[in-house]
């Protein structure tokens, strides 16, 4: 893996663990961390190594506070665009990485943070973590998919909630909400999601690709198009080699030794 500035990969066990490390500006997306960030997805889909993906923040009290505001406040109205693109192309980027991806919010979470993890599959916060989108509060609106991933997540009315209030909630009110799946203790919240990612990555890698395109498209098309989407990603698993290596550790009574993905995209 790659050496980074403002962010630290590794891997370990076919699970990939990025972290974001400005602690001392609670891990704000700035211009370098953006593009370190998106570097360090364009290696880990590349990696044959990498079955699943934990995101995290340095530091006990943020996993990110959102756009580094005073960098931004240095910018004219063109870096900000082109900031705020670079933002939103890493969002959607790790939405569409075929490799299943966790969350692990070791604290608060806000802004383009929060939208952040919106992209990824699964959100895991540890106790005292905090969430909120407060962009309205500042003249602005969620620019890195909030308004369109969060209402998708957890409905529209509370999307609305938060995004029009810029209120702030606690790990406890967004487990109940559906914007995370679990809350645990901090100590143990790396250890949470690396369970949850090993369990991911112990399955094929090609069929974990077709089964997340075809769940994200589950919510941005019509039944009728997700079920063909369906039809040809089983027509496609039903005739790879990952299948047959899945079937003869099966009569075997073995776990698998499933292959790389291959370069190409299910979708």
């Amino acid at each position: 893996m790659s050496n980074y500035e403002q962010i630290e990969l590794s891997v370990e066990n076919y699970i990939a663990t990025i972290k974001l490390n400005r602690p001392e500006r609670f891990n704000a997306l700035g211009s370098r961390i953006v593009d370190e960030l998106g570097r360090a997805l364009a290696e880990v889909e590349g990696s044959g190594e990498v079955r699943a993906v934990v995101l995290t923040g340095a530091g006990d009290r943020a996993f990110c506070s959102g756009v580094d505001l005073k960098e931004r406040r240095e910018m004219d109205a063109d870096e900000r665009w082109t900031h705020n693109r670079a933002l939103n192309a890493f969002a959607e980027q790790l939405a569409r990485l075929q490799t299943p991806t966790v969350a692990a919010l070791n604290g608060l979470a806000f802004g383009g943070g929060l939208e952040i993890t919106l992209a990824c599959d699964f959100r895991i916060a540890a106790e005292g973590a905090e969430f909120a989108l407060p962009e309205v509060g500042i003249g602005i609106v969620p620019g890195a998919g909030g308004t369109q991933r969060l209402p998708r997540l957890i409905g529209p009315t509370k999307a609305k909630e938060l995004i029009l209030t810029g209120r702030r909630i606690n790990a406890e009110a967004a487990l109940e909400m559906g914007l995370v799946s679990k809350v645990v203790p901090p100590g143990s919240l790396i250890e949470e999601a690396r369970s949850l990612a090993g369990e991911i990555a112990a399955n094929s890698p090609l069929a974990l690709a077709y089964a997340k395109a075809a769940v994200d498209l589950a919510s941005e098309t019509s039944i009728e198009q997700g079920l063909r989407y369906e039809t040809a990603a089983i027509r496609a698993t039903l005739a790879s080699e990952d299948y047959n290596i899945g079937l003869a550790a099966f009569a075997k009574k073995q776990a698998p030794e499933f292959p790389p993905l291959t370069a190409r995209r299910v979708t």
